[in-house]
């Protein structure tokens, strides 16, 4: 059967693409920042802070997060809460839900990278008379961060690509404009090749920006 392109359809509604990339944007700059500090906080509680219990509560949201769907712990921010009186706006708890998410995996991932640091290394920070958290913040943490960096970058493409769920509370990210724009032209051929090409370009950008700022950040603005 003949088909017919035509994607003037969906480039009539350029507007609402660019909202849904802004918004995508959005949700990866602010819950990747914030879901990486608290994942080298997770990282510090469990392989470096020598406090049992904070370790096991650490250890107990990880295996939560990890052995739980996306999709419900973002019902459970979105819909749950506001049955203890937690309201929050679509794009809040897309937030929250990301940070939370991303922050147990990026625990794991960076716990990691600690536990490569050799006693050798340890021992030489603290023969220069620092503390326990000036080791941590310059000796662990950096040459840590350099050994994962990499695998850092792939869970916060990973975590862009689930920012797609977060169109289930329509939160108008990339996902969620793409659905509307198919339910108005009937253009799903088209729509959905915009989405995936446009998905595609963030996911190399996100990448290159990782890497520059890997560069300029952690491995001393030397090429990783």
């Amino acid at each position: 059967m003949a088909y017919t392109f035509d994607f003037v359809d969906v480039f009539k509604y350029t507007d609402v693409l660019a909202k849904g990339v802004v918004l995508t944007v959005t949700l990866i700059g602010v819950g990747g920042t914030l879901g990486i500090a608290v994942g080298i906080f997770g990282a510090w509680a469990r392989g470096y802070s020598r406090l049992p219990w904070l370790d096991w509560i650490v250890g107990a949201y990880v295996e939560l997060v990890r052995n739980t769907p996306f999709l419900i712990q973002l019902f459970f921010i979105f819909f749950g809460l506001p049955s203890l009186g937690v309201k929050l706006t679509e794009l809040q708890a897309a937030l929250i839900a990301m940070v939370f998410n991303l922050g147990a995996y990026s625990t794991e991932i960076i716990r990691a990278g600690i536990e490569s640091i050799t006693r050798g290394q340890l021992e030489a920070g603290a023969s220069l008379a620092m503390s326990r958290l000036q080791v941590f913040k310059h000796v662990v943490l950096g040459p840590a961060l350099q050994k994962i960096w990499p695998a850092l970058t792939s869970q916060l493409v990973i975590v862009m690509f689930g920012s797609a769920v977060c169109s289930q509370i329509a939160v108008e990210e990339l996902t969620f404009a793409a659905n509307f724009i198919q339910s108005r032209n009937f253009r799903a051929f088209e729509v959905y090749f915009v989405a995936t090409g446009v998905y595609l370009v963030l996911a190399i950008v996100l990448r290159q920006a990782m890497r520059g700022l890997g560069a300029w950040l952690v491995f001393g603005r030397r090429s990783p």
